[in-house]
């Protein structure tokens, strides 16, 4: 089977076994970096091997470009490598916070080097959980591959970049509304948001089970957000380029494609303080 977008837990429990079938955890805690690690030790989807959103999905070396750098395309290839990856292979990749932490983060980056066939699961953990699947705690091994990818730049916005497109770019920035408006800013040094982003939270494409709201609901919640533009002429954003790809997932799942990633994101952008900052506190 191919998929791009989402998955659900009972087809992917069909599936599982088949050759050429790739699943990832990815769950990760910003507070607790070691947890998501502990957790899919404990317990994971039979067959699903780890992705580390600081090691495996970021270079946290790189100064300048936010909390979770997008690494080196070479180093991307190695974990690629290690988990067998082939072009021919179908990725479904899973977390605990309805793609969030970090699975579409995940799914970005396969989309980044060309890669089509991957696939959130819709829900998470908890909708696998929910419909009685098994769990597993044993040790994947999976035969390793070479891989030599690239990323496709112009799928990536960076700061430089960002400053000269914005008057024609739709901003969206996903993180919770007090964090955009600068209420409060629990993460990063500086509260607000780069001047004339738009706030579209990521959780606002969840329903209450944690799963994608329906696509006629997104298309229609997106569509109304970025009029009058098109879908092309949105970038997303977040506090650290890793929940923006939620809100990136949810419009191609509407069928409103060809938005971009600014993955620096918020703490890149106030990594040079000359760079403005706009505050909308009631």
């Amino acid at each position: 089977m191919s998929s791009s977008t989402l998955i659900e837990a009972a087809a992917l429990g069909r599936i599982l076994g088949h050759d050429d079938v790739l699943i990832v955890d990815c769950r990760f805690d910003i507070g607790d970096a070691q947890r998501g690690q502990r957790e899919y030790a404990l317990a994971h989807i039979p067959g699903a091997v780890y992705a580390d959103l600081d090691r495996d999905l970021s270079d946290l070396w790189k100064v300048g470009l936010g909390r979770h750098p997008l690494p080196d395309v070479e180093a991307f290839s190695e974990v690629l490598g290690r988990w067998g990856w082939t072009p021919r292979t179908q990725v479904f990749a899973y977390d605990a916070a309805g793609g969030a932490n970090a699975a579409a983060r995940l799914w970005w980056m396969l989309r980044l080097i060309g890669h089509r066939d991957v696939a959130v699961l819709d829900g998470g953990l908890p909708a696998w959980n929910s419909v009685a699947w098994p769990l597993s705690s044993d040790t994947v091994r999976r035969r390793s591959t070479t891989v030599a990818a690239r990323f496709d730049p112009e799928e990536i916005v960076y700061t430089d970049t960002l400053q000269q497109i914005r008057q024609d770019t739709v901003l969206l920035d996903a993180r919770a509304a007090p964090r955009y408006r600068g209420e409060v800013e629990p993460i990063d040094p500086v509260a607000g948001h780069v001047p004339g982003a738009r706030n579209r939270p990521f959780s606002d494409n969840l329903m209450a089970d944690g799963k994608f709201k329906p696509v006629a609901t997104l298309r229609e919640e997106f569509s109304k957000l970025i009029a009058p533009n098109y879908p092309r002429d949105v970038v997303h954003m977040c506090g650290s380029g890793v929940t923006a790809c939620h809100n990136l997932l949810a419009m191609e799942h509407a069928g409103l494609t060809g938005s971009r990633i600014y993955a620096p994101s918020w703490s890149g952008w106030i990594a040079d303080p000359s760079r403005p900052i706009e505050r909308s506190v009631p």
